[in-house]
């Protein structure tokens, strides 16, 4: 049976990118380059209610790309993840 994590409320899931090792030109990149947090976005809560209960829904999609903040979010680690 497949699970599915879905998100709650404004809450997003997302999978983190893997950020590649040479250029599209075969230039390889250092191991101390500035790294950026991007991400795909995988799963979207429905949004919130505002204090009238009119549903705020999420700003994102699935298959959006977005920056982390360095120390931000909470990491989840999935039996099925490849490692």
């Amino acid at each position: 049976m497949a699970k599915r994590l879905l998100p709650s409320l404004n809450r997003v899931l997302v999978e983190k990118l893997v950020q590649p090792k040479k250029t599209a030109g075969g230039i390889l990149l250092p191991e101390t380059s500035k790294q950026l947090n991007a991400a795909k976005v995988v799963a979207v809560g429905p949004g919130e209610r505002d204090k009238a209960g009119n549903l705020i829904p999420v700003a994102l999609k699935e298959g959006d790309t977005v920056l982390l903040p360095e120390y931000g979010g909470s990491e989840v680690k999935l039996a099925a993840d490849k490692e």
